[in-house]
């Protein structure tokens, strides 16, 4: 979808902040800033096994919608071949996907650089997850509520969703799949959850986020579902 600004402009769409205080904000930053000090170690092993596999580029950057309409670029650690093309969505068995990426993916390990993201004011901890901009549409009040918030690193349709690419890959067309299924019960989810979010929900979310990147065996989306939006 072209022309993201004006489009923004012509809805009219308001960003509001039930949850988000400049302290939160701040605090945010912070937090992102010391957990990359941290894992600093973590992704110079990453940077090290994505540039050793094929000489590629390191990171992924990809322009996504954020709060309020306006682009931005989000980064991650690149997974896929150099120069692959195909679908804008991965299922399962994507060939496209390197021997490194399998793993960064199946562990979440390639969006840790989002918390850059949340550093510079992009994005944030917790909070819907921006999409590239073909599959937003402003004029649906759907989005624009959702757009109301800045995005996040994880959200509960993401939790939700962890297996989104084996689910995809049961779509004889995976993007008429996600397009048409996936993503609008993602928007329903992302909106249930903020009628009903608070702090320790979002605190709740980011627990299990982590709990599942180290443990995704221990995943289920049913329960999971329930337990959230309950």
């Amino acid at each position: 979808m072209s022309g993201i600004f004006e489009a923004n402009r012509a809805t009219g769409i308001t960003p509001i902040t039930p949850t988000e205080t400049p302290a939160r904000r701040w605090f945010e930053r912070i937090v992102a800033l010391v957990s990359l000090a941290l894992a600093a170690p973590v992704c110079v092993v990453i940077a090290v096994a994505v540039r050793g596999e094929d000489g590629g580029p390191v990171l992924f950057r990809q322009r996504r919608v954020g709060r309020g309409g306006e682009p931005f670029e989000l980064l991650k650690f690149r997974s896929m071949s150099v120069g692959a093309a195909g679908a804008a969505v991965t299922a399962a068995g994507d060939r496209r996907v390197t021997r490194t990426g399998r793993w960064l993916r199946k562990f979440k390990l390639d969006e840790l650089p989002q918390l850059w993201n949340v550093a510079r004011g992009e994005m944030s901890l917790v909070g819907p997850r921006p999409e590239v901009e073909r599959y937003v549409d402003l004029e649906q009040a759907v989005w624009r509520r959702v757009l109301a918030v800045r995005p996040g690193i994880t959200d509960a349709a993401t939790l939700i969703y962890r297996d989104e690419e084996r689910i995809l890959a049961g779509f004889a067309d995976p993007e008429a799949g996600y397009r048409e299924t996936v993503l609008p019960d993602k928007l329903q989810l992302n909106l249930a959850y903020l009628e009903r979010r608070t702090l320790w929900t979002d605190a709740q979310v980011v627990a299990w986020t982590a709990c599942y990147s180290l443990l995704p065996a221990a995943f289920d989306a049913a329960r999971l579902r329930k337990r959230i939006l309950s």
